[in-house]
C-alpha cells in the first residue's frame, strides 16, 4: 500500500507541475485539477490492482494450506490402514504360532502318556505275579486298539512274551508232595494261562471278520508275527489275516489250527514240530511257504490250500495222515527227502508249476498223482 500511495504521489507532483507549466487563470486551475483526479485515479486503482493481488495470494495461500492438510489426512489414514494391517499380521502369526505350540504341547502329552502306559505295561508282564501279567496283556491290548501306530510294536512285545522258555506243567504232584514242587506246578500253570491270554489276543485281532474287504473294528491290518522258537498252547489262528509269520522251530504242543488262514507274505515253519494235529486246511499262502524239516506227529491237514509262491516241504516228516488232497500248487514246490509214514493224500492236486519229489518216502503206497515225478 505504501508503494501504491507514493507512486500516486509521484503521479499528482509530475503531472502538477508538468503538465501546467505556462499556464495561468482558469486553465491552470482546471489542469491541476484534472492532475489531482488522474493521480487518485492511479492511486486507487493501483490499490484495487494491489488488493487482487492480495486477494489471490490468500487463496493461493488457503488452497496450498487445504492441500497439504489432505496430504498430511491421507498420509496419517495410509499409516493407520498399514499399522492396522501389521497388528492384524502380528496378531495372527502369534495366534498361529500359540495354536503350534499349543498342538506340539498336546502331541508331546499324547506321546508322553502312551510312553507311561506302555512302560507300565510292560513292567507288568515282567510281574512274578500271574494276574498282574495278565493285565499286562489287557492293558497292551486296549493300547494297540486305541492307537493303530502302536500295533505292531506292542504285537511284537507279545510275540517276544511268547517266544520267552516255558516248560509245560505236566501232571500235578500228588498233594504230599514237596512244596516247592507244588509251587513250581502251580506257577507253570499260571504261566500257562498267561500265555493262552496272549495268544488269544493275537488271534482276535488277526480276525477280519466275514468279509475281509471290510474288516471289523477290532481287526489289526497289515501285521507280522514272529514267534521263531516259541512254545505255543492249543494255538488256533483259523480265519486270520497276517502279513509275514515266522514259526520256525516253533513247538506246537497240541492242536495248531490254520484253517482258512491268509498269508499274505512269507511263512516260514521250517524245523517246526507238530505234536498235535496241524489244520491248514483251505489256507492261503501268498508269498513263500516254508515247511522244510517240520516235524508232524499227527495228522497234518493241507487239504484245499493254495500256494500261490514257492512251497518248500523237504526233508519234513509226516507221521501220521498228510492230506493234501484238493490242494492247489501256482509255483514250484519242494518235497524233496520228505518222509510220510502214514497216508499221504494227494487226490485232486494240482501243481501249476514245478514239482520235485526226488529222494521222499512213502510207507505205504504211492499217491498216483505224484508217482510220476519221483
Amino acid at each position: 500500500m505504501v508503494g501504491v500511495a507514493v507512486l500516486t504521489a509521484g503521479v499528482v507532483v509530475a503531472l502538477w507541475w508538468g503538465g501546467t507549466r505556462g499556464l495561468e487563470g482558469k486553465d491552470l486551475v482546471s489542469a491541476r485539477l484534472d492532475a489531482l483526479k488522474t493521480g487518485l485515479g492511479i492511486g486507487v486503482g493501483g490499490g484495487g490492482l494491489f488488493g487482487l493481488y492480495l486477494a489471490w495470494r490468500r487463496q493461493r495461500s488457503t488452497e496450498a494450506d487445504l492441500d497439504n492438510r489432505e496430504r498430511a489426512l491421507a498420509h496419517q489414514q495410509q499409516v493407520a490402514v498399514e499399522t492396522k494391517a501389521h497388528q492384524e499380521r502380528v496378531a495372527a502369526a502369534t495366534e498361529a504360532n500359540q495354536d503350534r505350540v499349543a498342538t506340539t504341547t498336546e502331541t508331546n502329552a499324547a506321546a508322553q502318556r502312551i510312553t507311561d502306559l506302555y512302560t507300565k505295561a510292560v513292567e507288568q508282564l515282567g510281574s512274578d505275579k500271574a494276574p498282574v501279567r495278565l493285565g499286562g496283556l489287557y492293558a497292551l491290548e486296549r493300547l494297540a486298539q486305541d492307537h493303530p501306530d502302536q500295533r505292531q510294536t506292542i504285537v511284537n512285545v507279545l510275540c517276544a512274551y511268547l517266544r520267552m522258555p516255558y516248560t509245560m506243567p505236566g501232571d500235578p504232584p500228588a498233594d504230599d508232595a514237596d512244596t516247592k514242587l507244588i509251587d513250581t506246578h502251580r506257577e507253570r500253570v499260571q504261566e500257562r494261562e498267561v500265555r493262552l491270554t496272549a495268544q488269544r489276543i493275537l488271534a482276535h485281532h488277526l480276525r477280519p471278520g466275514p468279509d475281509r474287504d471290510n474288516p471289523v473294528t477290532t481287526h489289526w491290518a497289515d501285521i507280522d508275527l514272529d514267534l521263531t522258537g516259541a512254545v505255543l498252547i492249543n494255538l488256533d489262528l483259523t480265519r486270520t489275516s497276517i502279513r509275514a509269520a515266522s514259526f520256525g522251530e516253533a513247538w506246537f504242543s497240541g492242536a495248531a489250527r490254520f484253517g482258512g488262514a491268509w498269508f499274505s507274505g512269507a511263512a516260514r515253519f521250517g524245523k517246526a514240530r507238530f505234536s498235535g494235529i496241524a489244520g491248514f486246511g483251505e489256507a492261503r499262502f501268498s508269498g513263500t511257504a516254508g515247511f522244510g524239516k517240520a516235524r508232524f506227529s499227527d495228522t497234518a491237514e493241507f487239504g484245499g490250500a493254495w500256494f500261490s509262491g514257492i512251497a518248500g516241504f523237504g526233508e519234513a516228516r509226516f507221521s501220521g495222515v498228510a492230506g493234501f488232497g484238493g490242494a492247489r500248487f501256482s509255483g514250484p514246490t519242494w518235497f524233496g527227502g520228505a518222509w510220510f509214514s502214514g497216508i499221504a493224500g494227494f487226490s485232486g492236486v494240482r501243481f501249476s508249476g514245478d514239482a520235485e519229489f526226488n529222494g521222499a518216502q512213502f510207507s505205504r503206497n504211492v499217491p498216483e498223482e505224484v508217482k510220476h515225478y519221483l
